[in-house]
């Protein structure tokens, strides 16, 4: 893992940008001490979530949304 202070890192963010993206972890320190760790992001981290957050909104589209009393179901905006 490659280490480099933070002022380094924001000199030459894009290239630290394109090795993480290349699966290069990059480990950022300031005075000396880790603070922060630039790696890739990972594809099933990413996948899981946003099957979580498409099963959030969906929820959320099933139950409603209420409208000052009058409650709208996602399957009653698209028969009309």
């Amino acid at each position: 893992m490659k280490t480099v202070s933070a002022r380094e890192a924001n000199q030459s963010f894009s290239k630290l940008l394109a090795a993480a993206a290349d699966g290069e972890e990059v480990l950022i320190t300031r005075r000396g001490k880790p603070v922060a760790r630039l790696g890739p992001a990972s594809a099933v981290e990413l996948d899981r979530k946003r099957a979580a957050a498409v099963k959030r909104m969906t929820r959320r589209m099933k139950r409603g949304i209420a409208l000052g009393g009058v409650k709208v179901v996602r399957d009653e905006i698209y028969k009309r």
